[in-house]
């Protein structure tokens, strides 16, 4: 039974910073899964953010790219998603996703850019 669970959403001001985890558990393939982070705003679909490959290879969200980075320490079976300059459009629960699996979800993480 795979499953991931996100952490480190939060309230922050425009430009500031969050970092975001994605622990994984049940599965010994985790270091060749493409791993994503997705985020849903309220009335809005869920939409990519940005993958990591098994070997590193990222791809973003036009409306991401330069501010968030996403990385994987596959020893701790864990993904994350640093995100800078934070702009009020990226409210959003943020979900992460284990090798393009859109049929299962974790619970999300609510991050909240406002002043």
């Amino acid at each position: 039974q795979v499953q991931v669970v996100e952490s480190g959403g939060g309230l922050v001001q425009p430009g500031g910073s969050l970092r975001l985890s994605c622990a994984a558990s049940g599965t010994i393939f985790f270091h060749i899964y493409t791993m994503a982070w997705y985020r849903q705003a309220p009335g809005k679909q869920r939409a990519l953010v940005a993958t990591i490959t098994g070997g590193g290879g990222t791809n973003y969200a036009d409306s991401v790219k330069g501010r968030f980075t996403i990385s994987r320490d596959n020893a701790k079976n864990t993904v994350y998603l640093q995100m800078n300059n934070l702009k009020p459009e990226d409210t959003a629960v943020y979900y992460c996703n284990i090798n393009l699996r859109t049929d299962y979800w974790g619970q999300g993480t609510q991050v909240t850019v406002s002043s």
